[in-house]
């Protein structure tokens, strides 16, 4: 059910664009001229320069996010690491012997008389 909702939801905003696109054709393909630190672009369409900078945004978050990705795999790594160590500590903690020392039963024994 899932699925058939966010099919109809891709195909009405794909209608959207579309629709968009053709009403606005003539504002689109208007040529435009950009200024880069002195230097001008060769004449380009409006959409062809709409196209780019979403071409570019999804690489910078394609990037980003592959950044994030080694980040949080190192913080597993040194997260797995640290719980290794602790289970190993841990573990030689229960194999130590149950040992009374005599103090405690001292203490044990005078608690007792009062």
């Amino acid at each position: 059910m899932k699925n058939i909702i966010k099919g109809i939801i891709v195909i009405l905003l794909t209608l959207l664009v579309v629709i968009l696109i053709v009403q606005n054709q003539e504002q689109l393909s208007k040529t435009l001229i950009l200024n880069f630190f002195g230097s001008e672009s060769p004449p380009m369409a409006f959409y062809l320069v709409m196209i780019i900078v979403f071409l570019f945004g999804v690489f910078m978050a394609g990037f980003l996010g592959i950044v994030e990705r080694f980040k949080l795999k190192r913080e597993i790594r040194i997260l797995s690491k640290e719980n290794r160590e602790k289970d190993k500590e841990l573990n030689s903690f229960r194999n130590l012997p149950i040992v009374e020392s005599k103090t405690e039963d001292k203490g044990l024994v005078e608690g007792d008389q009062d």
